[in-house]
């Protein structure tokens, strides 16, 4: 497909652009997909924000975005498993394939991943994108292009669920209500997980928990968390908590809620990378601690539990704009918190 594609670029910090670029040239192995919705994800409302995330710097001018899923337009001559047409969800890290973490299957730990909108690679706010063909997944009819996007973070969510091994008959928590703590939730209860409960200190969030099917939730401002969880595991603790606020509160509550022996899963980041843990207290009680990088082997595990409506994705999603809103959309993003559950750019129609 030859022609000019819109980009969104972000040409400094909380500032936002737009670019015309060449449509892309799928290679062998690549599909060329039209984008139709990506998700706004914390680390791109990070890097607007602040122009780095840890050693990741941004050089503007810089492409976020790495929530994708759109309709194949081109494929390449190699590829035989997608055509025209088809719907996509797309996995955003291509790695190399022959480190020992990938030969091990725990790629999202290769060292030489390529991985959209972690500089210097840039995202996908933009109309077209060439990608290797292995990492798109078709989409079953039933599942439109804007849940496809979200399957990044639900994706997420799984993984943390699968490193705490959640299942039946388990009473857990999540902390925090924002989207990777919502899908969290929903991959807990997918999973088999008896009670899930959430923590956050925003109502509208936990109303949003409530909506999508936690048992229950806690408000941090108001409740004492601990003495709460406690109470509704009738004195034990938790059997399973789910961090991801990335905050050393909410991670201080998680050890003292957890029931002696259980497993505490940490996902989020906090914003200096270091926390300050009562660990006498987690080795009195023998807690494992599992942590969350990304995800692995997922994809068609999370679309499958959509296609057959164990998560609603659609419900995680409180605001959508168009790619010509993009500096609105990550202004909003970040200053309106207490209202914008998960937003997502609208690239073209579905």
């Amino acid at each position: 497909m030859e022609g000019k594609m819109k980009v969104a670029v972000m040409t400094g910090i909380g500032k936002m652009g737009f670019e015309e670029r060449d449509i892309p040239k799928p290679a062998a192995d690549e599909v060329l997909v039209k984008l139709e919705y990506v998700g706004i994800c914390g680390s791109d409302m990070h890097y607007y924000e602040t122009g780095a995330i840890g050693d990741y710097v941004v050089e503007p001018p810089f492409v976020l975005g790495h929530e994708p899923g759109g309709t194949v337009v081109e494929v390449g001559e190699n590829v035989t498993h997608l055509k025209v047409g088809d719907r996509v969800a797309l996995e955003p890290g291509k790695t190399c394939g022959k480190c020992e973490f990938c030969k091990e299957g725990k790629y999202n730990l290769c060292p030489d991943v390529i991985f959209f909108a972690t500089p210097p690679v840039d995202g996908v706010f933009q109309e077209y994108v060439a990608h290797e063909a292995a990492l798109c997944f078709k989409l079953p009819d039933n599942v439109s292009t804007l849940e496809g996007a979200l399957i990044e973070p639900l994706a997420v969510g799984f993984h943390a669920a699968i490193q705490g091994d959640a299942h039946l008959g388990q009473k857990a928590v999540v902390m925090g209500a924002g989207c990777i703590g919502l899908v969290s939730m929903m991959a807990l209860k997918a999973r088999g997980v008896s009670e899930v409960y959430v923590v956050d200190l925003m109502d509208k969030r936990l109303e949003k928990a409530m909506e999508l099917g936690a048992t229950g939730v806690i408000n941090g401002g108001k409740e004492d968390v601990v003495a709460k969880i406690k109470e509704l595991t009738g004195g034990l603790g938790a059997d399973l908590i789910v961090e991801t606020a990335g905050s050393q509160p909410t991670t201080v509550q998680a050890i003292h809620a957890a029931k002696k022996g259980s497993t505490i899963v940490l996902v989020g980041y906090s914003k200096s990378g270091e926390m300050t843990l009562p660990m006498s207290l987690a080795l009195d009680k023998e807690l494992t601690f599992k942590t969350v990088f990304r995800y692995r082997h997922i994809y068609p595990l999370a679309i499958d539990a959509v296609a057959k409506g164990k998560v609603n994705l659609k419900g995680i999603v409180t605001d959508i704009f168009t790619l010509d809103q993009a500096q609105e959309a990550m202004d909003h993003s970040i200053h309106d918190k207490a209202d914008i559950v998960k937003a997502v750019i609208k690239i073209a129609e579905d």
